[in-house]
């Protein structure tokens, strides 16, 4: 019996690479010393999982910025548009263009388009195939994390991402090819680079293929079963792990268990159904990893549950088992012991777990499994099962007037009063916007200014009365920016906000927050998710104040910005206690609320963003409908309380709409506004197709890039939009909020996109 994970969170335990990194963009620190720091940061992960007892410890579970990014310039999968600044710029600044985009040396380049990690909030850089794609061995990190881990006495188990998942969450540039046909050229780099793995020592190789846990074709399924054929052929020695996870095998399970493997890791997590049907028709002598302790959330493990469980494999298995995490820790928070006294209630603390935590309980299973504990682990196993039974008993979690609230629900509840056609003439006439309407899709630039003073007031360093004159002089700065530039509906920019959900969670009661709680969205930004332990309900109004304060300022429309209930779901770490449904519909009643509070002060145009909408969806289709149907009508309840006058916005962001196009129609929001810059418009056919009805805007620039597109570009992206959708339905905003970026590339940007859209009005009014 062992203990391993399938991977470590890589940001540092107080954020230290996320720094390094936005420090050697900034040209603040050499490269040399962003690698020191990244390697420290790999070094006291390994010890730290040493010293805890994890028996097989990975590499190759860092990066810094993406895992799929890594193996792409590993694979020197490099899409043409980068190949000349190969030969320009350093390998390090050519994987952050490729991930970033480059705007300089008169090279202007877009990034690689970014999507969520199966159903995580997780970004990926997506692969990009061409139809004579060639793949090589690059500058070979894997093989030198190896290394580096050896120097410290650690024989690590290198982490690749499987060869299927890679083509198949990658995404085809041309037509004419399937990208799954490119296996038979990228195999033999996958064999060169165990080879190297191989000559260098390694034992247990580590092939992440969460893609079985999705839907695939039977050419898909007859390629995973060559593809593992081929690599058992070539290297019989080594110790192979395919890690599944996130899901169940569901129908590929006989599969999976067919493919000549040593290690099977399995999601026990979220596939605990098909447990019993593995034991039955695993073969004897392969290992069976266990993911019992959850990777996805911040809940101690029940160890009651998971000895039975465990238990029950060793009746059949004996000891051929490995205890893991159910994914990579890469969604979890580092160290529960870092959070400062009170920053989270006691009596929440002792239900919660973060990596540090998961590694000890992990560690603890195993001793428990073998009778092997000693004085210390009985009291902290006494102390788990306590947690549980204080958890099921407590006051803090339950109220009933929120149940009750849930319980007199009804259909009209999430009905506007008229159809969209009949909203459209009135709002239309009530709001009088010109044609191509310009708005930003929320937030400002988030200074070091604004950061410092908000932090200040949080620890009390910083009057209530001088932060309030403080962000009554950003938001009048804001709103007079928009006014000078053209903009046609304004916002207040967001600069008492934290996190687009933290600062909703902070407001509502059932939430609480850590202080170190950090876990990476993508590249460097990382989030602090609240923790929604308990029934979620507002009592007082949230974002008023602000919104009313800057309208007071312009004759012009200032939307209201909300969070909506979905994505306060899925970008919090939830509760495990009740149905997600129930959960959401708590959230969804809440944002009615401030909905209705906005309205009534007066704001005309409120936005409900939900870029999680797509994210939450089942990976399995089969599930889907079940989850689209309560999710799209929390959103419903959140907004239908309004006028029909009053017109309702939602936005949502890298996000593949194809299976799900009538669901997001039928949220009925007026406007949606999307991310479509990376893929040129492409995200739009799907809307075209099946003529979408109501407003749409198509963001016609990419923010999470520093590039300022230029005036030409936009206005070349909003005709491919004319040429699709009927031009009075179309808005021109940015793809997403503001808050990451500089105000220097803010300001031109929006210049040259309130000028695109000037241009788009004259040039159309003159072919009428």
């Amino acid at each position: 019996m062992k203990t391993t994970i399938l991977g470590h969170p890589r940001i540092g335990e107080k954020r230290e690479l996320k720094k390094a990194i936005e420090s050697y963009w900034k040209e603040n620190i050499e490269e040399t010393t962003l690698l020191k720091i990244a390697s420290d940061i790999k070094k006291k992960n390994w010890l730290h999982q040493k010293e805890i007892g994890i028996d097989i410890i990975p590499s190759n579970d860092f990066s810094l910025y993406d895992q799929v990014l890594d193996m792409s310039l590993t694979l020197n999968c490099i899409p043409k548009r980068f190949r000349e600044l190969k030969n320009k710029v350093s390998f390090i600044d050519l994987y952050f263009a490729m991930a970033r985009g480059f705007q300089k040396d008169n090279f202007d380049i877009v990034a690689l388009e970014m999507t969520k990690w199966f159903d995580t909030n997780y970004h990926y850089l997506v692969p990009e195939f061409e139809k004579a794609q060639k793949f090589e061995l690059n500058s070979c990190k894997i093989v030198s994390e190896y290394r580096e881990a050896l120097k410290e006495g650690i024989k690590t188990k290198p982490v690749l991402i499987g060869p299927l998942t890679y083509l198949l969450i990658g995404k085809e540039k041309e037509n004419g090819f399937h990208r799954i046909d490119l296996i038979d050229r990228l195999l033999p780099v996958y064999i060169k680079l165990i080879e190297e793995l191989q000559n260098e020592g390694v034992t247990n190789i580590q092939f992440d293929e969460p893609y079985l846990s999705l839907n695939l074709t039977d050419k898909e399924r007859a390629c995973y079963l060559e593809t593992y054929t081929i690599l058992r052929a070539k290297f019989p020695k080594l110790t192979f792990v395919l890690a599944n996870y996130f899901g169940d095998l569901n129908d590929n399970l006989n599969l999976t268990l067919s493919l000549p493997i040593d290690v099977l890791h399995v999601d026990l997590v979220r596939g605990l159904d098909e447990l019993d049907s593995i034991l039955i028709h695993q073969k004897k002598e392969q290992i069976l990893s266990l993911g019992i302790v959850d990777g996805r959330n911040i809940w101690k493990n029940n160890f009651n549950a998971s000895i039975e469980i465990i238990n029950k494999v060793i009746a059949v298995k004996g000891d051929n088992i490995w205890i893991s995490s159910s994914c990579s820790l890469l969604h979890s928070p580092y160290d529960l012991e870092n959070e400062r006294e009170g920053s989270i209630p006691e009596e929440v603390t002792q239900w919660l777990a973060f990596t540090k935590q998961k590694l000890q309980e992990i560690v603890l299973l195993k001793k428990t499994a073998q009778n092997n504990l000693q004085a210390s682990d009985i009291k902290e196993i006494e102390a788990n099962k306590l947690a549980f039974i204080n958890k099921n008993n407590s006051t803090l979690i339950h109220n009933k007037k929120v149940k009750h609230r849930i319980n007199v629900l009804t259909q009209a509840d999430s009905l506007r009063k008229s159809i969209f056609v009949e909203r459209q003439i009135k709002q239309k006439a009530a709001l009088q916007l010109p044609l191509f309407p310009t708005t930003t899709i929320g937030s400002f630039p988030q200074t070091k200014e604004v950061r410092s003073l908000r932090l200040k007031y949080r620890k009390h360093q910083l009057s209530e009365e001088k932060y309030n004159s403080f962000l009554e002089k950003e938001i009048t700065s804001a709103i007079q920016f928009q006014e000078n530039i053209g903009l046609d509906v304004l916002v207040h920019g967001e600069f008492e906000r934290n996190d687009m959900v933290e600062y909703f969670g902070e407001r509502l009661a059932g939430f609480t927050f850590s202080s170190f709680g950090w876990v990476q969205s993508y590249g460097t930004r990382c989030v602090k998710p609240p923790i929604l332990f308990g029934d979620v309900s507002r009592e007082n109004s949230m974002t008023v104040k602000w919104t009313e304060y800057a309208q007071s300022l312009s004759k012009k429309h200032v939307k209201g910005m909300l969070t909506g209930p979905v994505t306060i779901l899925q970008w919090s770490f939830v509760r495990d206690d009740q149905p997600r449904a129930e959960t959401c519909n708590q959230i969804a009643l809440a944002i009615r609320d401030e909905v209705a509070d906005l309205e009534k002060a007066g704001i005309k145009i409120i936005q409900i963003d939900e870029p999680a909408i797509r994210e939450g969806l089942p990976l399995r289709k089969s599930n889907w409908a079940a989850y689209l149907k309560w999710a799209v009508n929390a959103f419903k309840i959140s907004a239908s309380v309004v006028k029909d006058e009053t017109q309702i916005h939602t936005h949502m962001c890298y996000s593949e709409f194809n299976d799900i196009i009538a669901n997001i129609a039928a949220m009925d929001a007026d406007v949606i506004t999307i991310e479509t810059s990376r893929s040129e418009m492409e995200l739009l056919d799907v809307f075209v197709d099946f003529k979408y009805p109501n407003e749409i805007g198509p963001g016609v620039y990419d923010i999470h890039s520093p590039r300022v597109p230029n005036v030409n570009e936009i206005e070349n992206l909003l005709m491919k939009a004319t040429n699709l959708l009927p031009q009075e339905n179309i808005w021109v905003n940015p793809d997403c909020g503001l808050k990451t970026r500089d105000w220097p590339e803010t300001i031109a940007a929006l210049e040259n996109l309130v000028a695109s859209a000037k241009l788009m009005r004259e040039s159309l009014s003159a072919t009428v």
